[in-house]
């Protein structure tokens, strides 16, 4: 398994969640990505597209004032 990181900051919606579906198309099953974005939007996207696509959320966090990271896995 390994572990891949998406930098979105500075992205607006629906961006972070159109590279999200780009960059988990090129993992290995079972590989993580992990998404670290500062679109409020995002907080209920990308959950939600993860959940619809059966990819498992591993972590979820707010991680400063308008920035979260959000791992899920590719199975």
């Amino acid at each position: 398994m390994a572990q891949y990181v998406l930098e979105t900051d500075g992205q607006v919606c629906p961006f972070p969640l159109v590279e999200a579906g780009a960059a988990i198309e090129k993992l290995d099953l079972g590989d993580e990505l992990t998404i670290n974005f500062d679109c409020t939007q995002a907080t209920d996207a990308l959950p939600r597209w993860a959940a619809e696509s059966g990819y498992p959320v591993t972590h979820f966090d707010r991680v400063g004032d308008a920035h979260w990271t959000i791992t899920v896995q590719k199975v």
